[in-house]
């Protein structure tokens, strides 16, 4: 079975490079990680600019049906476009956006709802995020505190990615006891907002604070975390995608850097524990690949075996990325930590894309579980 990308793929992946290159350099980045990051910045929390060059490129629709304003084209172009903007570390609200909310629209919501939302995701119109966590530990039924009474939404969501910057979310609370999976408009009333630092001033986060918000329920009463957990494992392959590109970035930056940098007369690509790093690092680096093949696979054709595949990739392209990014700064050696080098950008983000679907830990309970129902049967 082959499972690598057609020609038309690799050709729209080669053009989202060349775009990204040209759009998106690791100055455009810092511009934001900058802005965020001082005491006294503007509070840029993601290049507009960028997210509207993108929005033209169509990429925000690409696996939205052509009926409701997108492209069209599918999951596995939107895999490969998701591959570049890791690479390029892009400082744009994308994942949640895309992978999230227009992914929970299609799965879920109902003709009207995609009427309403899909052709404005499109458009680069809307910008989503997705509001579970309510602080520390693993969310469950039980620990659920978020309510909807009468079509009004109360209490708490942090930290939610992009949710300072976010015009809709995508809301997981309880409904007579219940949880069910809502769309909150979050400019209307109702909704607060606080923005909050993170490991990664390139990506925005905030605490969401609701008193008696509008909302609206998508799918069944009741089905709100067997949504959510399909609505995850979609995303959790697209996120392995982008830490795929992450990672091979990181390998190429400390491959070029290993080959011009000189050491008792030697470059220190020619020393053997460096050639054991940029090895150890290619090894992950392709598992992973292999991996989020498997679950694009999975994915765009719907099949039986997304959840576990979903799983594997999304522990795989985590651990992957961490550790590229980590043993990239090592290569560099004691100028790889420094804010002059762009090693940290892509360490910052591999630690954000860990945590933005839920933690490896929780995504090795899901695999071992769905190990186990499948040896089961």
């Amino acid at each position: 079975m082959n499972f690598d990308y057609s020609d038309d793929q690799k050709f729209l992946k080669g053009e989202a490079r060349k775009f990204l290159d040209a759009n998106c350099t690791t100055a455009r980045v810092r511009g934001v990680l900058d802005a965020n990051s001082s005491e006294d910045g503007d509070g840029k929390a993601y290049d507009e600019a960028l997210w509207s060059a993108v929005a033209a490129q169509g990429w925000l629709g690409a696996a939205i049906p052509e009926a409701f304003g997108g492209l069209g084209l599918g999951h596995l172009e939107l895999c490969a476009i998701a591959e570049e903007l890791g690479r390029a570390v892009a400082p744009i609200p994308f994942a949640s956006t895309v992978y999230f909310l227009a992914e929970a629209v299609m799965l879920a919501g109902d003709e009207a709802q995609k009427a309403e939302l899909l052709p404005k995701i499109a458009a680069g119109e809307v910008i989503g995020c997705v509001a579970t966590s309510e602080g520390p530990g693993a969310l469950s039924a039980a620990t659920l505190k978020a309510t909807v009474e009468g079509g009004r939404l109360s209490g708490v969501k942090l930290p939610v990615t992009d949710g300072d910057i976010a015009t809709v979310g995508l809301v997981l609370a309880k409904e007579n006891g219940k949880p069910g999976l809502y769309l909150v408009d979050l400019t209307g009333p109702g909704v607060t907002r606080e923005a909050l630092r993170t490991l990664d001033p390139t990506r925005d986060a905030g605490r969401l604070t609701f008193k008696d918000a509008p909302a609206q329920r998508m799918g069944a009463a009741g089905a709100g975390l067997e949504l959510m957990e399909q609505v995850f494992d979609r995303a959790a392959i697209l996120l392995a995608f982008e830490q795929c590109g992450g990672a091979d970035k990181c390998l190429e930056m400390a491959k070029a850097y290993a080959l011009e940098r000189y050491a008792f007369g030697r470059v220190i690509a020619s020393y053997q524990a460096i050639k054991h790093k940029l090895a150890d690092i290619y090894v992950k680096n392709e598992l992973a690949r292999s991996n989020a093949y498997y679950g694009a696979w999975a994915l765009n054709t719907d099949a039986p075996e997304l959840p576990l595949a979903a799983s594997a990739a999304r522990i795989a392209a985590s651990e992957a990325f961490w550790f590229a990014a980590k043993e990239n700064i090592q290569t560099h050696g004691g100028i790889g930590f420094t804010w002059e080098m762009d090693c940290h950008l892509f360490y910052k983000r591999s630690r954000q894309l860990a945590l933005t679907a839920g933690a490896p830990r929780v995504w090795k309970e899901r695999l071992v579980s769905q190990l186990e129902r499948r040896n089961a049967a």
